[in-house]
């Protein structure tokens, strides 16, 4: 079949507003209704959350936080009716199962998008006609490998010979062992590849566009291969779930142009996006990755719009060095998790323990001896021993003795000048530049080294508790309280900060801490954190001031679960 000439890609427009106190749409992926969550997609949400907390807490400006459920395409149709269901009610239930688990890890989101909601379809249906308009579709004849569960065409490049159930040779996808079908339809085309080049100067002029690196290096090697027109829909006697092609009948528009334009529905396109778009970060799985970083902004270019500001990359997780599977029967509930870690220590585990640019694994042990050791004993047994009635009488914020504890230059030249140490010092440095620093790893995508970085500060202060041994100081001593008070002091300031910048992540937990030490809410943001004021020399807030009610341990102690204990006797 002849083309009509191919069309140049028009300059996006750009409307957003940009500067300090701008708006910024996070997002998750929307996920994929034909089965229930398992924790690869909450850690999306999570790190999505963390962000969005994080954002909020530095009052950068509006922002949301959107997420939901992608409810239309092949994969759904024939699993409804696998479970003798039909596609909408697989889709309420499914779609249910999200939203309840989203809300229970305590995800903050603002907006939950359904791509079977009427707003996202007449949403979609438009962005059809700005494609169409630009004249970046064509009708053609398609035919190749369809892999059913990716709901996409693979070149034979990314397929491998197998032998199925019954021992027949087939072709699977070397990535997901999916098997694939050879498919020939007569669709709707999109000139992908008249953006090879808009595609590669955009992430040439915006480096950061894709984090962490490594998939942005990956991208820019994408654009040096070959780059097809890609099939944007699929014959509508085949495909029944899903949004027809309006003024063609015959066809349904494929349910990743219907799925990625739930970033636009939800800002209120085509109407009102402009007050929010392109300032968008999307947080996607690598799988998805050419979905996001190649399909999504041509199409957005061809419809007149500009690429999303930053797209954030995270691996997979595994269970004891296996790919999660329905078939290995080791796919983990998320709901189970919750229950038997807590809310805060599955969030912190999964947030602390990820890292995006490669796979993690997942087992009990480590989830437990993790949480026990950072957040029960670490920060936990920190708050307890320093607000202790036995240590604390008082039951308040002590003052800081600057005689004791002066300002120094250089403190590996400080000797004789009052009762602190180097490794004081050390600590002071450390815990003031906390801020920053994890504000640093935040808009890097890379929360497990700020939640590395508050761990080590955690540690470093619990020596310092340990090191001058309160408990051993004789409060009748007037010089002896003076140098009590600034112990305690000093450990209460840094663990207000610990409270503080943990919030994105433990929210509960950073709450509860805060709230024992008297921390009004007003008084929890970012931008307005200082510590330790009076060994600069300035007023402290909260020198003085009764510490809030004790409630008891911050975090307790999590046990083994039972399968891991029979485990262990077994050996």
């Amino acid at each position: 079949m002849l083309r009509p000439p191919r069309c140049l890609p028009r300059p996006p427009r750009r409307s957003a507003s940009t500067g300090p106190g701008r708006r910024l749409l996070l997002s998750t992926p929307i996920f994929y209704a034909n089965g229930p969550p398992h924790i690869g997609h909450l850690y999306s949400a999570l790190l999505a959350d963390a962000l969005h907390r994080h954002r909020g807490l530095r009052g950068a400006g509006p922002g949301r936080l959107s997420t939901g459920t992608d409810e239309h395409g092949l994969k759904i149709q024939q699993a409804a009716a696998t479970a003798g269901t039909s596609p909408a009610e697989l889709c309420e239930r499914v779609s249910g199962l999200f939203r309840q688990a989203l809300t229970q890890a305590a995800v903050s989101f603002t907006d939950f998008v359904r791509t079977s909601e009427p707003r996202h379809q007449r949403a979609v249906r438009h962005f059809w006609g700005a494609l169409r308009d630009s004249g970046a579709l064509y009708k053609g004849c398609y035919e190749g490998w369809y892999c059913t569960p990716e709901e996409c065409f693979l070149p034979e490049s990314q397929l491998a010979e197998r032998r199925d159930a019954q021992g027949r040779p087939c072709k699977v996808s070397v990535e997901t062992g999916h098997q694939v079908h050879w498919t020939k339809e007569e669709n709707y085309m999109f000139r992908l590849s008249a953006f090879r080049d808009p595609l590669r100067n955009w992430l040439l002029d915006n480096p950061h566009a894709i984090s962490p690196d490594p998939f942005y290096q990956r991208v820019l090697r994408w654009l040096e291969e070959d780059l097809p027109d890609l099939s944007v829909s699929r014959e509508r006697s085949r495909l029944q779930w899903g949004i027809p092609v309006p003024s063609d009948s015959t066809q349904t528009i494929y349910v990743w142009v219907d799925a990625l334009v739930n970033y636009l529905s939800v800002v209120g396109y085509p109407e009102t996006h402009g007050e929010w778009w392109p300032a968008a970060h999307h947080v996607v799985g690598k799988d998805i990755l050419k979905f996001h970083a190649i399909y999504w902004p041509a199409l957005l270019m061809a419809a007149g719009l500009a690429p999303p500001e930053r797209i954030f990359v995270h691996s997979h997780w595994t269970v004891r060095g296996q790919k999660m599977s329905k078939s290995l029967g080791n796919v983990i509930d998320p709901f189970a998790c919750i229950g038997q870690y807590t809310l805060d220590g599955f969030r912190y585990f999964l947030l602390r323990q990820g890292v995006p640019e490669r796979d993690c694994d997942y087992y009990d042990e480590k989830v437990v001896k993790l949480v026990n050791s950072e957040l029960a004993d670490a920060l936990g047994g920190l708050l307890n021993r320093s607000t202790a009635l036995s240590i604390n009488p008082s039951n308040t914020y002590p003052c800081f003795s600057e005689s004791c504890f002066p300002k120094v230059l250089d403190y590996r030249e400080a000797k004789g000048t009052g009762r602190a140490s180097a490794e004081d010092y050390e600590l002071v440095a450390s815990v003031a530049s906390l801020p920053l620093q994890v504000a640093s790893y935040f808009e890097g995508f890379q929360i497990y080294k700020a939640l590395e970085c508050i761990a080590l500060c955690v540690r470093q202060t619990n020596s310092f508790f340990q090191r001058h041994r309160p408990w051993k100081l004789d409060r009748k001593d007037p010089a002896e309280q003076l140098w009590l008070d600034t112990i305690i002091h000093v450990t209460l300031e840094c663990l207000r900060v610990y409270g503080t910048l943990l919030q994105p992540v433990i929210p509960h937990t950073a709450d509860k801490l805060l709230s024992r030490l008297a921390v009004e809410p007003e008084e929890r943001g970012l931008s307005s954190l200082t510590f330790l004021p009076r060994y600069n020399g300035k007023p402290c807030p909260f020198e003085g001031r009764q510490l809030g009610p004790d409630t008891g341990v911050l975090f307790h102690r999590l046990e083994k679960s039972r399968q891991h204990q029979i485990e262990t006797k077994k050996l």
